[in-house]
């Protein structure tokens, strides 16, 4: 393993190209159907054209068919896994089995974290019967990664930031149980998100009306280099129904993080290119609910969002005190006008936007009253969301130029950073340069101008006996040629690679498997079953009338984070 991935979301074209031109190696996107985001669905065209931007910078596009399938949709599903693979997407994330017994084409498959990723005995079922690539579940801590690691040959993915889920995917049946919206059909309707009260068998109420199962957004940036020493491959950022925003600044941060921690290791990054930045990235400056390092370190530890599941924003200091029904801090800031500010009152947090800053004093757009001693966020920062919405990155492709003398002609060749390259002869005018130090300057000049096109030009050599003399249009005109044909043969050469996945025949480490495992339909239960398995219950999303169902398995302990854990040394490892 000497290449690492950052790999993005991507709700649609637009996205996904910001998300590259931002530093992503790869971007995953969801297909018309199937996706495990409903509302984040997009045509074959809109994926194709996000395939071919990709390809230029050697980017890979994966698209998600990561939702449980019903019978009457298996052929519609196979049907565009072909169509997907015949634009040249690089991969193919599912969670239904059914998808294995498919007649599919060479294209590359990864199990999704919906396929719960948790147990090893299933991770290393997945690596022998040759599935590309795993994408773990986010409870894993790094002694798990590394014991998979040593007892499996697969490609790790992992996920380092983003939103949390409080259950194991593809175990959580709260939404369908509630509100007949399925989680693993891509309908979730964010149960975890809603308000709680906590009672003891006796009746009393521990916790009244708190988002006790909303958990802090995953951040584990500096346990980067200890992940690649454990066997990631892949880092994925989680947020395919966030703003484009979130997108930019986020991979242009682990971008720049990532880069320099490649550096150290003697690694690189999967795609080519260099981003260049116009701003610096933030990460308290987006959408989060908190951070959370989550069990990387085994042991939970504070993960909860309790008060709100909403965005607080970046602290930015306390009420000094309220005037007039405006606020004066505590301590010098960089508020501007049309910030947005955000403040809690008891337990429920308010919101006030910012209309102008005479002297010290913040002027509201409504007024408000309170308490000396406040906390204020910044929950929207005008001036760094405007750096956003212009070109805050460009990414490009490094090339050097070189100019041979052939008999009476000049051989002109681009050549990129990947040894990829074109030539093409040219019969200069007969007239040389008398000042040939001059001309070699116009030429270089000339040549280097690459523009707003995808290369910047690092190197010109120019090997040449004798130097004609050349218009500027001339010159011009041969770069943009050189530059076209550049691009073309790139596009071309990209390849993406072919799948291990063979059908292979590997006892299932289960005989009896119950509703958890999400069998929905026939090809699923035939792939189980030519597997070893004897005994296979319905899917919850066929079978919802189950007797007592566990709707949810979670590492995570209410009583823990509320300091109230009835163990002294250790946590419970499930509520049901």
């Amino acid at each position: 393993m000497n290449k690492i991935e950052l790999l993005s979301p991507a709700k649609n074209y637009e996205f996904g190209v910001a998300a590259i031109n931002s530093g992503a190696d790869a971007v995953y996107i969801g297909a018309p159907n199937y996706g495990a985001r409903k509302s984040a669905a997009n045509s074959i065209t809109e994926i194709e054209k996000l395939v071919k931007y990709a390809h230029f910078f050697n980017a890979s596009v994966y698209i998600t068919i990561n939702t449980l399938l019903y019978d009457n949709e298996l052929r519609a599903a196979e049907n565009l896994i072909y169509q997907l693979y015949n634009i040249g997407a690089d991969a193919i994330i599912f969670q239904d089995f059914a998808i294995l017994e498919m007649n599919l084409p060479s294209i590359k498959l990864f199990a999704s974290t919906q396929t719960n990723n948790y147990n090893i005995e299933r991770i290393k079922f997945l690596d022998k019967i040759g599935i590309d690539r795993i994408i773990l579940a986010r409870e894993l801590s790094i002694e798990d990664i590394k014991e998979i690691r040593k007892q499996t040959k697969i490609e790790l993915e992992t996920f380092i930031f983003g939103a949390l889920c409080v259950s194991l995917s593809g175990n959580c049946y709260l939404s369908r149980y509630f509100g007949n919206r399925s989680a693993n059909r891509g309908e979730c309707a964010q149960p975890c998100r809603n308000i709680y009260s906590l009672i003891d068998n006796k009746g009393n109420t521990i916790v009244q009306n708190k988002h006790l199962l909303s958990i802090k957004d995953l951040n584990l940036e500096n346990y980067i280099p200890q992940l690649i020493d454990a066997g990631i491959s892949s880092f994925k950022i989680e947020g395919r129904l966030k703003d484009i925003d979130y997108v930019t600044n986020v991979i242009s941060y682990f971008r720049k993080k990532m880069d320099l921690i490649l550096e150290e290791k003697k690694l690189d990054k999967t795609s080519s290119g260099k981003v260049q930045f116009n701003f610096k990235p933030d990460l308290e400056n987006t959408f989060n609910r908190g951070f959370t390092e989550y069990f990387i370190n085994t042991k939970q530890t504070k993960i909860s969002s309790i008060r709100t599941p909403k965005f607080i924003g970046k602290l930015i200091g306390k009420v000094k005190s309220c005037i007039n029904g405006n606020l004066v801090l505590d301590k010098e800031s960089d508020i501007t006008n049309g910030d947005g500010l955000s403040y809690f009152v008891k337990d429920t947090l308010n919101g006030i936007r910012v209309n102008k800053i005479i002297d010290k004093q913040i002027i509201l757009d409504k007024p408000i009253n309170i308490n000396p001693g406040t906390i204020i966020f910044r929950n929207f920062d005008k001036k760094f969301n405007n750096l956003l919405s212009t070109q805050p990155t460009k990414r490009k492709i490094n090339i050097r130029f070189i100019i041979e003398q052939q008999k009476d002609e000049l051989v002109f060749t681009a050549e990129d950073e990947d040894n990829i390259k074109i030539s093409f002869n040219y019969i200069p005018r007969e007239e040389l340069a008398l000042n040939i130090n001059k001309q070699i300057e116009i030429i270089k000049n000339q040549l280097s101008k690459s523009g707003n096109s995808d290369f910047f030009v690092e190197d010109i050599v120019v090997n040449l006996k004798t130097v004609p003399l050349f218009k500027i249009s001339e010159l011009n005109n041969i770069r943009n040629q050189l530059l076209i044909l550049l691009k073309e043969k790139r596009l071309s050469s990209y390849l993406p690679r072919s799948s291990n996945y063979k059908k292979n025949r590997v006892n299932y480490f289960e005989k009896k498997l119950d509703y958890k495992n999400n069998v929905i339909n026939l090809l699923a239960n035939n792939f189980y079953k030519c597997n070893g398995v004897e005994e296979i219950e319905d899917g919850f999303d066929l079978n919802p009338n189950i007797k007592n169902p566990q709707l949810m398995t979670t590492k995570y302990c209410i009583r823990y984070e509320l300091d109230i854990c009835l163990l002294k040394n250790s946590h419970q490892e499930k509520v049901d």
